[in-house]
C-alpha cells in the first residue's frame, strides 16, 4: 500500500511538473531566464542568513531554507524546458555552470555576513573556508574532464552540499554542516586530484585512462 500510494504520489508530480515545463515552453521563456531567476532566489536565502541575528536566526535560517527548496525549481526546469523548446546550446550549458557558482557562492556568503556581524571570528572563517572549497570541486573537476575527459569520483557536488545547507537551515543546526561541507568538500578535491593525477601518469605513458578509471 504504501509503494502504491508513492508512487501515485511520485506520478502525480511528474504530470505537475510536465504540465508547468510546457506551459513555460509555450509561454516562450528562456531557459536562461529561469537559470538566472534561480540566481536571484537563491539571493534572497543570502540575505536572509545575512540579516538574521541570535533573536532571529532559527526563523530567518527556517525561511531561507524553504527559499532554497524553492530555488531547486528553477534548477529542475530551467534544462527541461531548454528540450521542450529545441533550445538546448552549449553556452546554457556554461552560463548553467556559472550561475550555479555564483548560487553556491551566494549562501555562504549570507552565512558568512551573519558570523561577521555576531563577531564569531572562527565561524567566519568556516564559511569562507567552504565557499572557497564548493568552488573547488567544481573547479577540479572540470579542470580535469579538460584534460582526461571525465572525473565524477569525489561525492560532495552541488546537490549533496544543498541537501545539508538545507538541512541546518531548517533545523538551525548551520554550524556542524558547515564543518562536515568543509571536511567533506576537502576529501573531494583531494581526491579529485589525486585521480587526475594517476589519469594523467597513464596518459604520458601510453595508457588509457578509461580502462583504470577509479
Amino acid at each position: 500500500m504504501a509503494r502504491t500510494w508513492t508512487s501515485a504520489f511520485g506520478r502525480a508530480c511528474g504530470v505537475l511538473l510536465d504540465a508547468i515545463v510546457r506551459w513555460l515552453a509555450l509561454a516562450r521563456i528562456n531557459p536562461n531566464v529561469l537559470t538566472f531567476l534561480g540566481l536571484v532566489v537563491n539571493s534572497i536565502a543570502a540575505f536572509l542568513f545575512g540579516y538574521a541575528n541570535s533573536d532571529s536566526q532559527a526563523r530567518l535560517f527556517f525561511y531561507a531554507g524553504l527559499v532554497i527548496i524553492g530555488s531547486g525549481f528553477f534548477d529542475l526546469v530551467d534544462g527541461q524546458v531548454a528540450r521542450a523548446r529545441n533550445k538546448v546550446t552549449r553556452f546554457g550549458g556554461f552560463f548553467d555552470s556559472v550561475v550555479d557558482r555564483y548560487s553556491d557562492a551566494s549562501q555562504f556568503l549570507g552565512l558568512l555576513v551573519f558570523y561577521a556581524r555576531g563577531e564569531r571570528f572562527s565561524y567566519v572563517v568556516l564559511a569562507a573556508f567552504v565557499m572557497i572549497s564548493a568552488i573547488m570541486v567544481s573547479y577540479t573537476r572540470a579542470r580535469a574532464e579538460s584534460m582526461i575527459g571525465s572525473c565524477r569520483v569525489g561525492f560532495m557536488e552541488r546537490p549533496e552540499r544543498l541537501v545539508l545547507v538545507i538541512i541546518g537551515a531548517l533545523f538551525n543546526r548551520m554550524a556542524p554542516v558547515l564543518w562536515i561541507i568543509a571536511v567533506l568538500s576537502t576529501i573531494t578535491v583531494i581526491h579529485r586530484t589525486v585521480h587526475t593525477w594517476r589519469q594523467t601518469q597513464l596518459m604520458e605513458l601510453g595508457g588509457d585512462p578509461k580502462t583504470h578509471a577509479a
